[in-house]
């Protein structure tokens, strides 16, 4: 294997497109074989990118929220067609608002839907049942409360019917509660987190971990150059609430374990179960009709279908990609970005931290870019 051709990408990425700076680890039959940062953590002080730093990984908790939950499946806690609202009682008679017009939903949620987002919810934070929530809970947001409220916004279309990227899994967090009996926060840790040594991976940050957090940026896209922000997380609603979606702060050597182990059958280094491997294959099948690959084709993922929380390649030609069929992954909006490969026994981690990420312009390089490497 040699990478000098990954490096010399990661190392133009600040110039062509415009991100501060990234870091990236590759692993291979369960060992690091590549680690490299390219450009600043802070530009203004032109301080390189320190391999210890921690991100926002946004999206990229859907894989998280994802195996907590296929764990739970996988011991017959509940079936994958089952109604959602045998678990979470206010999911039972669901409205749809369609064209201005409110109707009652034929069909139930099935907590399929959930994974697969076709469960006919949207990505609106600021809906009347959230605000209400932050209201009553002075802030705290406990997640199950949050889950609880989105039960009274309408659907925007049939449950099962259609694809639309929302907030299933913050709601498939919610499930993970009722069926374990924790918080999604106290389930991840104890059997993801702790068992793969993911000692920077968590929901809510202490002090000691807001210090290394890499600071954030946006791409302003009329002056093409990234400008510092906050780095709050606008999808952590409440000071209790932990977002199956978007809630995670992790590092990238700490993320790379669990694309690891889901490329490994799994198991943990020292043979821990995570996750069974058939659960892992059918995770990575695609679960959409032909209609869902319509609306899921997003520009940046040609050749992808869609799993069980994550992108999965079924056409590789169509996707221009040099990898194989079954690789899966999914990414977040500052930049992270989780390819995993069980045939090869690859995994790739990615990460910066910048809004208006270019993902459609990075991603695909460096899958191709890695494959052309091994």
């Amino acid at each position: 294997m040699n990478f000098n051709a990954l490096t010399a990408l990661l190392d133009r990425l600040p110039q062509e497109s415009g991100i501060p700076g990234a870091d990236c680890v590759v692993y291979h039959h369960r060992k690091e074989v590549y680690r490299h940062q390219s450009g600043y953590s802070d530009v203004a002080a032109q301080k390189p990118v320190e391999t210890d730093a921690l991100y926002n990984v946004y999206s990229a908790s859907k894989l998280v929220t994802c195996v907590a939950a296929l764990r739970l499946y996988e011991q017959g806690y509940f079936l994958l067609t089952d109604p959602l609202y045998e678990y979470i009682p206010e999911f039972k008679t669901m409205k749809i608002k369609e064209n201005g017009f409110v109707s009652q939903a034929e069909k139930d949620i099935l907590i399929r839907d959930l994974f697969t987002m076709t469960a006919g919810f949207n990505y609106d934070i600021k809906s009347p049942s959230l605000m209400a929530v932050k209201k009553e809970t002075e802030q705290r947001c406990p997640t199950l409360e949050v889950v609880r409220a989105l039960a009274k916004e309408p659907l925007l279309f049939e449950p099962g019917s259609r694809w639309y990227y929302s907030l299933c899994h913050d709601v498939l967090g919610g499930l993970v509660e009722v069926v374990s009996g924790k918080t999604l926060e106290e389930y991840c840790r104890e059997h993801i987190f702790e068992p793969l040594h993911m000692n920077d991976t968590s929901y809510f940050m202490d002090e000691e971990k807001e210090k290394r957090l890499a600071p954030m940026y946006l791409f302003n896209e009329e002056k093409e150059v990234a400008e510092s922000i906050s780095n709050h997380n606008i999808f952590r609603f409440g000071s209790e609430y932990a977002s199956g979606g978007a809630g995670i702060v992790s590092s990238v050597s700490d993320f790379i374990k669990l694309a690891d182990c889901l490329c490994a059958g799994g198991k943990t280094i020292t043979g821990e179960h995570i996750l069974g491997g058939n659960t892992i294959n059918l995770m990575r099948k695609n679960h959409l009709k032909s209609d869902g690959i319509r609306e899921y084709g997003w520009s940046h993922m040609p050749g992808y279908g869609y799993g069980l929380g994550v992108r999965t390649m079924v056409d590789p030609v169509a996707g221009g990609s040099n990898g194989p069929v079954g690789e899966f992954g999914w990414g977040g909006a500052a930049g992270a970005y989780v390819l995993m490969d069980p045939e090869n026994e690859l995994a790739v981690y990615y990460a910066q931290h910048m809004l208006t990420s270019k993902e459609e312009y990075i991603h695909r390089r460096i899958r191709n870019t890695v494959y052309g490497c091994l």
